[in-house]
């Protein structure tokens, strides 16, 4: 009794390129899930000094004389904040880990005026344009420190990670014929761009 045998077909140079390309990419998909893996543990347990002078060094990251750092996501056009006047944005406050502790549901005017929100959020607002989309890192000594108005929602030492939408800028002038209005209107003594944000969580 005779067995006859079928052979395999010899495989093609071109099949064995494309299976080898598949196994490189595999290991290279491979490396990169553990090296995200890794970094996430290594950024959980960096200080924030440490965080900070890691992010300094990403594309686009800049760090004004402070130690306040910030990326231009989308250019605004038009002057920028002045003190004296108002930005009128939208922002989201997030931790390191990137839980959020605040979020603006519409368009606030915070005054550029020092002391009215914490001192990078204030640094922060001179830099920004209309339609301009930005990113702030706030290291602890330039937001609450270990003084925090909430240490159960805001612990102390934290640093904050902000990203703003810019609505429009309002010069000094706007302000002061808004603030002539209302008096007029109400018939009160003027006070700062209606609508500030008076909540503990909030870069004030």
């Amino acid at each position: 009794m005779s067995v006859t045998a079928v052979p395999l077909q010899p495989v093609k140079k071109s099949v064995k390129l494309w299976l080898l390309l598949g196994v490189l990419v595999a290991f290279a998909l491979a490396g990169a899930l553990a090296w995200v893996g890794t970094r996430d543990v290594v950024v959980k347990h960096m200080t924030n000094e440490e965080f900070l002078a890691a992010n300094r060094t990403n594309p686009g990251v800049k760090q004004t004389a402070s130690g306040l750092q910030y990326e231009v996501i989308k250019e605004g056009t038009g002057p920028a904040g002045q003190d004296g006047g108002a930005v009128v944005l939208n922002y989201e406050g997030t931790f390191r880990d990137g839980k959020e502790f605040d979020k603006s549901q519409q368009p606030v005017p915070f005054p550029v005026q020092q002391g009215a929100s914490i001192p990078g959020f204030y640094e922060g607002l001179k830099l920004m344009k209309a339609g301009g989309e930005y990113r702030l890192w706030i290291p602890a000594n330039l937001a609450y420190g270990e003084n925090t108005p909430d240490p159960t929602r805001l612990p102390p030492n934290s640093l904050l990670i902000f990203k703003v939408k810019v609505d429009r800028i309002m010069s000094p002038e706007d302000v002061q014929q808004m603030m002539l209005m209302r008096q007029q209107m109400q018939g009160g003594a003027p006070g700062g761009p209606e609508g500030a944000p008076q909540g503990d969580g909030q870069p004030r």
